[in-house]
C-alpha cells in the first residue's frame, strides 16, 4: 500500500513543500524539493525524525544564573521529553566553558548535552 506524506523542508529559508510516497514503510519517492538537501531531509523525517534540542541549565555561583545548552548532535524526536528531563536535572557549578559536557549520553542516545556559552565564577 502506498502512503503519501506532506512536509515543509526546514533546511533553508525556501521552505519547499515536499511530498513523500512510502511503500511498505520505505521511501519510494520525494518531490517538491529544489535541492538535494530537501530530498535527504524528507527521507529522514518520515523514517526516523531527529532534532537538535536547545535549552538552559541552572548554574551555581556563576555570573549568570543559567547557561544555554544544546545536544551535540541531533537526537531521535521521540526522545525529546527524556532529554529535557536530563537537562532540567542539571545543576552546573561555575565556571562553565563553551563545549563543556553537562549531560553525558543523554537519555541513552549516545549524544552529550554541551554548554553553548561561558559562565564565569563569582567570588
Amino acid at each position: 500500500m502506498i502512503e503519501k506524506k506532506e512536509l515543509t523542508c526546514i533546511n533553508c529559508p525556501m521552505g519547499c513543500q515536499l511530498s513523500v510516497e512510502l511503500e511498505d514503510g520505505a521511501v519510494k519517492s520525494v518531490t517538491g524539493n529544489t535541492c538535494p538537501r530537501g530530498d535527504a531531509y524528507a527521507r529522514t523525517e518520515v523514517i526516523n525524525p531527529v532534532r537538535t534540542v536547545t535549552s538552559t541549565c541552572i548554574v551555581a555561583d556563576g555570573d549568570k544564573p543559567r547557561v544555554s545548552v544544546k545536544t551535540a548532535a541531533p537526537i531521535p524526536k521521540g526522545k525529546i521529553d527524556a532529554v529535557m528531563k536530563d537537562i532540567n536535572a542539571v545543576r552546573a557549578e561555575a565556571p562553565v566553558k563553551i563545549g563543556d559536557v553537562l549531560v553525558k549520553d543523554t537519555a541513552g542516545t549516545g549524544v552529550d548535552v554541551i554548554a553553548t556559552r561561558n559562565i564565569e565564577k563569582i567570588a
